[in-house]
């Protein structure tokens, strides 16, 4: 193949090659079927990541929506679902900021390099990012109440909710707690029920029953609006950007290393092979398009994309179809969504959060000295510091680690 026949393939979305090969009326049944699937899925959640996140729960149905249907028209894989998937701030310029770079990384060629980060660094972050997704859902999962503002460092927010404990709310966590277990028995009695919308309908149906006095998105946001929003830029400024740059650089990395593994996972299904630098390049300009719309940080979901090929998803329509459900539910049943206890959506990101992190990886990582170093020191630093500086201390060990190793061979090595 020709340099630049070769290079022209690299950017071309798995899309176009799907209708180059020819798409059949079978092929959209089972996709909608798929997409219709993951949407369920992708609803209560899209909305509990974006309360998670400190903005309001629409913003993650816009990223869902927006974000995911830019993902699947220009993704690098068949199958790959993209969603808000991080707690991480909202703001608009961020995420405009990191979708550039993420464009960029994949223009540039980056995809292999950022597949490479070292195995330790990414189940270190991994539990990390865990970690301070769960202590985020306190607050909401008890029902406290702070006298000032929720610090947003891990020990200083444990610290100030441990000084709140006597607000605690039996009825809102009661809730929370139930709509955990209840999506946990789902997923061992019937796996192929969409266990998470199921248990915020059932608890908002009980507190509405029952009077419970716990917040709801109608009583702190004011509900769920009909429509997408009238895309606009964001306010940008150098000192703006000079302030955002350190957590756009954090979005880029994480949300490029997750796609990734998201597009690896769905290629060990399938048995197909995904486009990394596409990938990157579709990721960057979803983000830039969630950031048009208001969205939140975007990126290729694992769990999404899984649900996505075992519904029998066949191609990007899936994904696409998946977003356009989504719009279809806002725009009708936006009213009821104003009912979810917020301490239901902590539940939701309880039960994620359990899964996102890599436990019996983290726990076989910590018998080889050097991967347990890279591990804990990852680990710890994303919960005390930021995930940068975590994802940055580990790799830069992990470098040395193996120039040591390669300098000086232990015995038996």
């Amino acid at each position: 193949m020709p340099d630049g026949a070769a290079t022209a393939h690299l950017y071309l979305p798995k899309l176009a090659t799907v209708m180059r090969e020819g798409y059949r009326l079978d092929d959209l049944r089972h996709d909608a079927i798929a997409g219709l699937t993951v949407a369920v899925v992708a609803l209560p959640l899209s909305m509990a990541i974006a309360v998670a996140s400190g903005v309001s729960p629409d913003r993650g149905l816009y990223t869902a929506i927006v974000g995911g249907f830019v993902v699947s028209l220009l993704s690098g894989s068949r199958f790959q679902i993209g969603g808000p998937a991080g707690a991480f701030e909202g703001l608009l310029l961020t995420v405009l900021v990191s979708g550039l770079l993420l464009t960029l990384a994949g223009l540039l060629r980056l995809g292999s390099l950022i597949r490479h980060i070292p195995h330790a660094v990414t189940v270190g972050f991994t539990c990390g990012i865990a970690v301070t997704i769960l202590a985020s859902q306190l607050k909401d999962l008890g029902g406290l109440k702070l006298t000032g503002a929720e610090p947003g460092l891990l020990f200083p927010k444990l610290a100030a909710l441990g000084g709140a404990l006597s607000t605690i709310n039996p009825a809102a966590l009661g809730l929370g707690l139930g709509t955990a277990a209840l999506i946990f028995g789902l997923r061992w009695a019937r796996p192929n029920w969409p266990g998470m919308l199921i248990a915020v309908v059932a608890a908002s149906a009980l507190a509405a029953l029952l009077h419970l006095q716990v917040e709801t998105i109608g009583s702190r946001f004011g509900g769920i609006p009909h429509s997408l929003p009238v895309p606009s830029l964001p306010a940008v400024s150098w000192s703006k950007l000079l302030q955002i740059l350190p957590a756009a650089l954090s979005f880029t990395l994480l949300g490029g290393v997750e796609s990734l593994l998201s597009a690896k996972v769905a290629d060990g299904m399938t048995g197909r092979r995904h486009r990394s630098n596409m990938e990157l390049v579709g990721q960057g300009i979803a983000n830039l398009a969630s950031a048009l719309f208001g969205g939140i940080s975007v990126t290729g979901t694992i769990a999404r994309t899984a649900t996505n090929v075992r519904a029998g998803g066949r191609s990007p329509f899936a994904g696409m179809l998946h977003a356009g459900f989504l719009l279809l539910f806002m725009l009708v049943a936006a009213p009821l969504l104003s009912f979810a206890p917020l301490t239901a959506l902590a539940g939701v990101l309880v039960v994620v959060c359990w899964n996102m992190a890599e436990k019996g990886e983290f726990y076989r990582l910590l018998s080889q000295w050097r991967a347990a170093a890279v591990l804990l020191v990852t680990f710890g630093l994303t919960l005390v510091r930021d995930l940068t500086t975590g994802i940055v201390a580990g790799c830069l060990l992990a470098a040395v680690f193996a120039l040591l190793k390669r300098a000086v061979p232990e015995e038996g090595d």
